[in-house]
């Protein structure tokens, strides 16, 4: 064969190689196997994508759920921790639902009893959390395996087309979500979504940070900042009541940043403490939809490493992991215990297709979705 005939076929080779599973072993910085992540599920292959910078940041990223698996950043000495809580094995994810690490979507967050009035019908969706539906329901994006097409050796894009009626929602709906790190240490995850007929989409990841790098650790030390002067409080169901109060005086005030743990200890018998076993609250963040604005910022005394996040989304959910009771065991064996990580979930507010005073979670179509969360990573001196 002539080498005019063999280079296409090696451009051919090279693009598959890039675009889908590759066969072989891969131990990233984190420690992971990537054969632990192909296999086929549903029908569709998974993988393990590894994504990094020229100053050693890597991200790992499997294209079941759109999850970050793993995120290794520096701390003051310069020593690498992997920063998220995650599983080393595909099967940990399948197995058992959960959101750790995901692209969460259509919708984000609680919808009440699942249903909601959209130009006098109603649209009922099934319910996954007591009566309500959270994180689209049954049927959410977290368990659906995405095409994945990774570029270069710092950007991976995943896409997903969710047919019309999935999990009640109604339209044929495509996401598409970039993940790309940044000399800056900067991971940018940017969403879009286009649909065949009027929906609602909220769409954020759902990682689980304890900057640490040591999940026996709880994050109730964690220094927080939130650029929020007001919240959403929740009934005793978790539904978001459809008021906005101010945090001032209470354990959400974080306009100033303190521990999470002092936080709440401002009044630990608050109601709404008490509702959600901690915090697990939408925030309506000052900033406005300004990605340059300083939406949240979080700090680890034990590590030095500072987590800073932007985002040209209204709202930032915080929550402090209250659900995690020590059943499910994460990567290094080590069992995820109650507040053990922090998320900080950049999103629309909870249930807004409910309360129309609220921004809009509508979209249209011929319009486009478009959402940006940006998490810059720090050392204590300034690297």
């Amino acid at each position: 064969m002539s080498i005019r005939n063999i280079l296409p076929l090696l451009f051919v080779g090279m693009l598959a190689a890039c675009n889908g599973p590759q066969p072989g072993s891969q131990i990233t910085k984190s420690g992971l196997d990537r054969r632990n992540f192909q296999t086929i599920v549903d029908g569709d292959s998974t993988d393990l994508f590894t994504l990094g910078n020229s100053r050693g940041m890597e991200v790992c990223i499997t294209n079941y759920g759109g999850r970050i698996v793993s995120l290794m950043v520096p701390d003051t000495a310069g020593e690498f921790r992997d920063v998220v809580l995650g599983f080393d094995h595909i099967d940990e994810y399948t197995a058992q639902p959960s959101s750790f690490g995901a692209t969460v979507g259509r919708y984000a967050n609680r919808i009440d009893k699942g249903r909601f009035l959209f130009d006098g019908d109603t649209i009922q969706l099934a319910a996954n959390s007591g009566v309500h539906t959270i994180h689209g329901g049954y049927e959410g994006w977290q368990y659906k395996v995405f095409d994945a097409q990774q570029p270069n050796d710092s950007t991976l894009v995943l896409s997903y087309v969710s047919p019309d009626g999935e999990g009640g929602f109604p339209g044929e709906v495509r996401v598409d979500v970039s993940y790309a790190i940044n000399p800056s240490n900067e991971l940018v995850i940017s969403y879009e979504v286009q649909t065949t007929e009027k929906t609602v989409i909220n769409v954020t990841n759902h990682s689980f940070f304890n900057l640490s790098g040591d999940p026996g650790n709880n994050i109730l030390d964690d220094v927080l900042y939130v650029n929020a002067s007001q919240y959403t409080p929740l009934d005793t169901t978790l539904i978001t009541t459809g008021e906005v109060l101010p945090v001032t005086g209470t354990p959400f005030d974080f306009t100033k940043a303190i521990p999470i743990g002092d936080g709440m200890a401002r009044d630990s018998t608050h109601a709404q403490l008490q509702i959600a076993k901690g915090i697990d609250h939408n925030f309506v963040l000052n900033s406005g939809g300004n990605i340059n604005e300083l939406a949240a910022r979080l700090y680890s005394p034990r590590s030095g490493i500072t987590l800073e996040v932007y985002t040209n989304e209204p709202g930032i959910q915080v929550y402090t992991g209250n659900m995690l009771d020590g059943s499910r065991v994460g990567k290094s064996r080590i069992p995820y215990h109650k507040q053990a990580a922090v998320c900080l979930e950049t999103q629309h507010f909870p249930d807004s297709p409910n309360k129309p005073e609220w921004p809009s979670t509508v979209l249209e179509p011929g319009a486009t979705y478009k959402s940006i969360c940006t998490y810059r990573f720090l050392a204590e001196n300034g690297n």
